[in-house]
Order: structure tokens, then sequence, then C-alpha cells
């Protein structure tokens, strides 16, 4: 099976379910419920799995988060062989993935950098001028 073909990408789809599933109802309680999985990655030949998860909260919450992910793999993997009949149930690896945090922080940036220049052009009396020629 190849990488990028439509099985496995239906089969990354199905873990991602199972796995988002299972860790909402695992009863570890350093799993966040703020906890999301972003992506899934399922080997062609079944055997590894990479899950990318985000935590929203601090790092201290983030660090048990995957503490109390690879404790409860082992359950979240038993979910994912009883739910979905693979030939093989893959070992599971979790990764953070600081992408929302990253999107967050990126567009208060970009507000602030925004927010100096209309303070500036407001300083030297262009918006006026703007406004005119929209008009």
């Amino acid at each position: 099976m190849r990488k990028n073909s439509i099985k496995n990408s239906r089969i990354n789809g199905e873990v991602m379910k199972v796995v988002a599933e299972a860790i909402r109802f695992s009863k570890d309680p350093r799993i966040s419920p703020m906890t999301s999985v972003m992506d899934v990655e399922v080997a062609p030949d079944l055997k590894t799995c990479k899950i990318w998860v985000s935590v929203l909260g601090n790092d201290e919450d983030r660090q048990q988060t995957m503490e109390g992910l690879s404790s409860a793999s082992g359950y979240i993997r038993s979910t994912l062989a009883r739910t979905i009949n693979l030939r093989n149930t893959p070992q599971l690896r979790f990764i953070m993935d600081d992408s929302i945090e990253y999107a967050i922080d990126m567009t208060k940036k970009i507000d602030e950098v925004t927010a100096k220049d209309d303070e500036a052009r407001a300083a030297r009396g262009e918006e006026d001028a703007q406004e005119d020629d929209e008009n």
C-alpha cells in the first residue's frame, strides 16, 4: 500500500476518529479535556502510527497530557483494535502539535503591527486622505 493511497487516507481518518473518541473517554486525570487530535499518519505496513495532538493551556498542561497519553496508549490501542478491523494494530506515538498556538501568536503580532501602523497614519494625518481616495 502506498503512503498517499486512498486506502491509507481512509485508514488515517478512521484511526483519527477512534483515537479522538478514546482520548475523550479516557479516565486518566492528567489528560486535559482541551486535547484535540490534529492529524494521524498510519504507516503503510500498519505497524506504527503518529498522532499529532494539540492541548489548549500552559506548558504544564501540555507536559501532563503527554505523560497521560503515553500512559493511556495501551487503552487507546486496545480500543483501536476492538473498533477497527486491521491486520495489525499499530504502535501509537503521540507528538505535540503547536500549530494552533503559533497561529494565535502570529495573529496577535499582525494585529499589533496593524494598530501601530494605523496610529502612525493618524499622527501624520494620512487617514483622511485615504478615505477621500476611496470615496
